[in-house]
């Protein structure tokens, strides 16, 4: 990657992690060597790649830039005439250099802000203000890692291996653009990855396309984020990495990192609601929604935050199923939440990923539809040796909900697709 921009002197400290490796497009890089840009400020940056994305990080860290970091394709027509009213210059960052478009009323710069964009799954993305102290929530020394980082520039799980990488030393990263995504695993067992963050549709996506790929990689930190974490997910990385550290993380860019559990079960303890304890979340759940009180909260939003996520206590864990409201499908009086249907399903050996909507119906108003991906069915050469349960059809998995769940709450109709869908953000609609 080259940036035609000279760079400025530094404005501050360089960061601690400033000798750390990356790898970017194949390309061994340090912090250190990484080519600054020259920014406007405030600056909205969308990044034409990866490599563009952390020479703006590196930017910020040096110079204070007021900054909001994304790519172009999640910021349409509309946001950038937003972004120009709220005064920022919107600039593309890409091997052409800087190409900024100034707004028609210039402000005063607000010094060390992060700006990030809500991954909108309750409407457009709205803006969150944090700064680099506020996203780095891993403070403790950590034993050397190299980390694979298949996020979207600009999003709060980008933000928090960047961050790692930034302010750690030892904590080198490896980064892939979405076109390496179907062989990340061949980029990760190149350079030595040992460490991985992604949503559980990326492990999904992973193993379905090439489990024993996936096993090749020397991992012994593996982390879930972003969507609803199922006991099936972790049961099945945990089959391929026995000796790793499996965690998942609750975090979002308005309250951070909120919940972390290491324990192989999905879910956090009932025990850890309402817990006051100095320097952390405190948990609670009101009328069936997920409420945060964070330090890593963003800006003007100490206290109390509706996170807009359900969840469920179930055998002394509590469980997020999905968005309030999204999750929740009314079936003749009867409500049933997508996410238990959805765990269901995915608990079933044959299925590797499923998606549970409500669809119109007459007499009842609302019945429960699916879409599954169904795991792939190579393997032995004599087709007698797989079981039958491996190879599900429709009727095969209704009988399957049936059998642990309510009748209002099993699927009328399961439509089977031939690949995991997935979003820039790693996300499905779930």
């Amino acid at each position: 990657m080259t940036v035609a921009t000279p760079r400025p002197a530094a404005a501050g400290p360089e960061p601690a992690g400033v000798d750390n490796r990356l790898v970017v497009g194949g390309a061994p890089l340090t912090w250190r060597t990484l080519p600054t840009p020259t920014l406007p400020d405030p600056a909205a940056v969308l990044a034409h790649s990866a490599g563009h994305a952390l020479a703006a990080a590196r930017q910020h860290a040096v110079h204070g830039t007021e900054l909001l970091l994304s790519t172009a394709s999640r910021v349409d027509a509309t946001m950038r005439a937003e972004l120009l009213d709220a005064g920022f210059t919107v600039t593309v960052l890409d091997d052409d250099g800087v190409r900024p478009s100034a707004p028609a009323r210039p402000r005063a710069a607000e010094r060390g802000r992060l700006w990030l964009l809500t991954s909108g799954s309750t409407g457009r993305p709205k803006r969150v203000g944090h700064t680099l102290d506020t996203l780095t929530t891993v403070r403790a020394d950590q034993p050397d890692r190299t980390w694979l980082c298949p996020y979207a520039p600009g999003t709060y799980a980008w933000w928090q291996v960047v961050t790692l990488s930034l302010t750690q030393p030892g904590q080198h990263l490896v980064v892939v653009e979405p076109d390496e995504l179907d062989d990340w695993p061949v980029v990760a067992a190149a350079h030595g990855v040992d460490a991985a963050s992604g949503t559980p549709t990326f492990w999904r996506r992973t193993l379905y396309r090439d489990a024993e790929a996936l096993a090749r990689v020397p991992l012994r930190q593996l982390t879930l984020g972003g969507e609803p974490v199922d006991q099936a997910i972790l049961d099945q990385l945990r089959e391929v990495f026995p000796a790793a550290r499996i965690s998942w993380i609750y975090a979002s860019s308005e309250v951070g990192a909120s919940i972390v559990v290491h324990d192989g079960r999905a879910g956090f303890p009932v025990e850890w609601l309402d817990r006051d304890t100095p320097g952390r979340p405190t948990l609670s759940v009101h009328d069936d929604e997920l409420v945060v009180t964070s330090p890593y909260h963003g800006a003007g939003l100490a206290g109390p935050v509706r996170t807009g996520d359900r969840v469920q206590v179930v055998d002394g864990r509590v469980l997020i199923t999905g968005r309030l409201d999204s999750d929740e499908i009314n079936v003749g009086g009867s409500k049933v939440s997508a996410g238990v249907v959805r765990g269901v399903l995915t608990g079933h050996p044959g299925v590797a990923w499923a998606r549970v909507t409500g669809r119109r119906a007459p007499v009842l108003g609302r019945m429960v539809v699916a879409d599954v991906v169904l795991t792939p069915t190579a393997g032995p050469a004599d087709p007698t040796d797989r079981p039958a349960a491996h190879v599900p059809d429709e009727a095969a998995l209704v009988r399957w909900c049936a059998d642990r769940l309510p009748e209002h709450a099993v699927p009328r109709r399961i439509r089977v697709l031939t690949e995991i869908p997935v979003k820039e953000t790693l996300k499905s609609d779930v």
